[in-house]
């Protein structure tokens, strides 16, 4: 298989043009700095592609031969941020995985595997885990990010359905994981956490899984997903309590000892996110994500388990692996990253 990687050189990306290589396929990689992408990619073999999102005929040419596109590029850490992101979220999320698809049907490739996320499934009526057939939350109204990842399903249903195009949606958990360089806001918490810049226990929880495991979920989605489907790649829920204990056992960094309750890390939030307006700086706490995760969302990856044979690794082995690659990649904080793994 000849695979196409858009977001080569983010999280999820570049854990799939490891597995992809892994498994003897053969890639190209869309990257936006060839200069970032020889840094983390450059031991892969991958052949990197020099693009952006936000004009794909600029790279379309290099979509000719492939067998399938993986598409995980998304305008998403930069979203919980201050100001208006709606306009970057439409025209990366929605119109440019719609470009997408089009000139990766005009240039004869069989399927795309769109990533979304597990964010647009809500809970059922009695509040259990959401499945591929959940209404998202009344909260994803409010949160533009998962508004963009709705609107594009829809879009994408409309081409696959007039141009034959054989599109597979799956949508990860909040993913965990070694590669993570940008870093999201998982990878974030972790550098954080090792670096004792984490005061006090956030509150909430969320679905979390393994971006290795997820690119393993992709890979399977394109050989046998079914089109016009979707696969929720989800591993347990976790509390941000759950993931700072484990965080304490894999690095022998004691955990914070406070507990911040709902009500401070929404006023937190609310502060921080109007001084950045007014500043023009930043926040790495926005309202949405502190509802978002106070929603505790929960998602079921049976229909993947069945039919793609998904599997999720314990969280303790994707952490253990996520602090010792921050700990061989950074030196960071007079090295304080650099401290050896507990067994």
């Amino acid at each position: 298989m000849k695979a196409f990687v858009t977001g080569a050189t983010g999280l999820l990306g570049n854990n799939l043009v490891r597995a992809l290589i892994a498994e003897g396929h053969t890639v190209r990689a869309l990257v936006r700095s060839t200069e970032k992408a020889r840094t983390y990619l450059g031991d892969t073999g991958a052949e990197l592609v020099r693009g952006d999102m936000e004009d794909v005929p600029a790279f379309a040419h290099a979509l000719e031969g492939c067998d399938v596109v993986f598409h995980t590029a998304a305008y998403f850490r930069e979203y919980y941020g201050s100001g208006d992101h709606w306009p970057k979220l439409e025209a990366i999320n929605v119109h440019g995985t719609v470009a997408l698809a089009e000139a990766a049907h005009a240039r004869g490739v069989r399927r795309l595997v769109d990533v979304s996320s597990s964010g647009t499934i809500g809970l059922r009526p009695d509040g259990s885990a959401g499945d591929e057939s959940t209404p998202p939350s009344p909260l994803a109204k409010d949160n533009l990010y998962v508004k963009s990842k709705v609107m594009v399903a829809e879009r994408l249903r409309e081409v696959g359905a007039r141009t034959g195009l054989a599109i597979v949606q799956v949508l990860p958990g909040w993913m965990f994981g070694p590669w993570d360089a940008a870093p999201t806001g998982s990878g974030q918490l972790v550098r954080d956490y090792l670096a004792k810049a984490l005061p006090a226990i956030p509150p909430g929880g969320t679905s979390v899984v393994d971006a290795r495991d997820v690119a393993v979920g992709a890979i399977r989605a394109a050989e046998k997903g079914r089109p016009g489907e979707r696969y929720i790649l989800a591993g347990d829920f976790a509390t941000l309590e759950d993931i700072v204990q484990i965080l304490a056992q894999v690095s022998d960094v004691p955990p914070p000892r406070t507990r911040l309750p709902y009500a401070i890390a929404w006023t937190y939030a609310l502060v921080s996110q109007t001084w950045a307006r007014l500043t023009g700086g930043e926040t790495l706490v926005t309202l949405e994500a502190v509802r978002m995760m106070q929603a505790r969302l929960r998602a079921d990856s049976t229909k993947a388990q069945r039919e793609l044979g998904f599997r999720a690794r314990p969280l303790i082995d994707t952490l253990r692996d996520e602090v010792a690659w921050y700990r061989a990649h950074d030196a960071v904080a007079g090295g304080v990253l650099a401290r050896p793994v507990s067994a």
